[in-house]
């Protein structure tokens, strides 16, 4: 769907879609959620083979060579000049800022402390998105979207011991510049296919990446396993291009500050697939946190703003 933009000010993602509409949107962002929610397990497969900048720089090149391929393959135009600001911002908040942190992190943290990135992603980039576009979400959103934040900080917490890890600073500066592109992102998806937003960000970080990755592979180990290839593969083609075009076309559909509360699912999706492909232990508490977190989606969605 296009909505088309201010040369002066950006509109608001569309909140008049048709139910159906909706509906399809919603399905899309959480299908996003889906795909993110692989990432830190994959990227802990990842590791065992590459070195984080290794990881990071070749993942951001693979998911670019797929996305050119495909703006080639059907003709894309380039972007208006007045989007570039906004591609440059998803580039360096999605493809290189948010995956670089959350690495370098991982080396030191377990997939579960990591978890708390994304249960603090939905606030963040609800305000991110009030600020950015001008949303004004209700009372009762922003309510509920604190309860669901607040559940998931103290079960990721709780499962760390109460103590903060040096990791944290990359978490948390991660967790700042991944609203920023999440919500540029959004916003661009209502201009744009959703899919030409995330590719043009992708190609745009070549001329970045394809250096770093030559450099990188040349200094750090490499040890090619089943684990590390899927790994790598995973998070460039799924959750680098794949899950990245269906959660703009979802947030470009119902709009930035819902479509972000469905990640309140996420951590608890994570922690599933950390016991399911890392073996990891599910900590006794995830099943109340999974409650209150469905719940607390149930509310936003329902939520009018």
């Amino acid at each position: 769907m296009r909505v088309q933009s201010s040369a002066t000010a950006p509109a608001p993602i569309a909140v008049a879609a048709p139910p159906r509409g909706r509906g399809f949107g919603a399905l899309q962002a959480a299908l996003g959620v889906v795909a993110f929610s692989l990432t830190f397990p994959a990227t802990a497969w990842g590791l065992e083979g590459f070195g984080p900048w290794s990881l990071v720089a070749v993942r951001s090149v693979l998911a670019a060579v797929i996305a050119g391929g495909c703006l080639l393959a059907m003709r894309v135009p380039l972007p208006a000049r007045r989007h570039w600001a906004g591609l440059a911002v998803v580039a360096a908040g999605v493809v290189l800022g948010f995956p670089l942190l959350t690495t370098l992190a991982l080396q030191t943290s377990t997939t579960a402390h990591a978890a708390v990135v994304v249960g603090l992603l939905p606030l963040t980039t609800a305000l991110f998105s009030a600020l950015r576009t001008g949303t004004r979400p209700s009372r009762t959103f922003w309510a509920a979207a604190l309860v669901g934040a607040a559940a998931v900080v103290a079960f990721t917490v709780q499962q760390s011991g109460g103590a903060l890890t040096t990791a944290d600073l990359y978490l948390f500066g991660a967790l700042l510049i991944c609203a920023a592109g999440y919500t540029e992102g959004g916003r661009l998806a209502g201009a744009m296919p959703g899919w030409q937003v995330v590719g043009w960000a992708l190609v745009l970080c070549l001329p970045l990446t394809v250096p770093v990755a030559a450099v990188a592979l040349s200094a750090e180990p490499v040890h090619l396993t089943a684990h590390s290839v899927s790994g790598l593969l995973w998070v460039a083609a799924g959750s680098q291009f794949l899950g990245l075009i269906v959660w703009y076309r979802g947030m470009a559909a119902i709009g930035i500050p819902k479509a972000s509360q469905l990640q309140l699912a996420q951590p608890l999706l994570t922690l599933f697939w950390s016991v399911f492909l890392l073996g990891e232990h599910l900590p006794a508490a995830a099943p109340i946190t999974a409650v209150a977190v469905l719940v607390c989606i149930a509310v936003t969605q329902r939520a009018r703003g």
